[in-house]
């Protein structure tokens, strides 16, 4: 009995899918409902290096249709604006996990402060989202990312208690959704 050979869809769709460079290369953690906020949930892309790109969590209500960015702003304070962060020198920015990184300001009146989630210095903003907040709801977790941070060489292994893998803040999020649709 022969077969019939197939078809480049068919083997296509048998191979696995081939994993993102953020796939490859970072271990995905979640803060959920930073500073007490509801869903306002973070995402901390952690690299073997130590280095942490901080970005927004995909149930992070800026990243929900129908929202529209007007602007965002890295300016914290009268007296801090995380623009002005010197990477090189003595002098580096040591954020803590609470320390704000940036303001989101929507169309609809809305107010997001995007907090660090990790302990570390403050290596660089990402000022392409000033220019074009569009894709840091397109693309989060690559060109829309929202900083980079590094931890200190000791506190590496430490700085993700607290934080939750990506199977558990699933699960976070099921709860959310299972308990949204109970209420209605």
């Amino acid at each position: 009995m022969a077969t019939e050979p197939e078809t480049p869809v068919a083997a296509s769709a048998k191979e696995p899918a081939v994993p993102s460079l953020v796939d490859r290369y970072f271990t995905r953690w979640y803060k959920a409902d930073v500073k007490g906020k509801p869903c306002e949930d973070h995402c901390i892309l952690q690299h073997s290096n130590r280095i942490c790109v901080i970005t927004l969590a995909g149930s992070h209500p800026v990243l929900q249709s129908g929202k529209v960015i007007k602007s965002i702003s890295y300016q914290i304070s009268t007296n801090c604006s995380r623009l002005q962060n010197k990477v090189s020198g003595k002098f580096k920015r040591f954020l803590t996990e609470l320390a704000p990184l940036c303001k989101i300001y929507c169309s609809d009146g809305e107010e997001y402060t995007i907090s660090s989630c990790v302990r570390g210095r403050l290596m660089e903003v990402n000022e392409n989202i000033l220019h074009e907040p569009s894709i840091l709801q397109e693309k989060p977790s690559t060109e829309g990312y929202i900083a980079v941070v590094l931890p200190k060489f000791e506190e590496s292994k430490s700085i993700t208690e607290g934080l939750l893998t990506q199977k558990q803040y699933e699960e976070v999020v099921v709860k959310r959704i299972s308990a949204t649709t109970a209420t209605s």
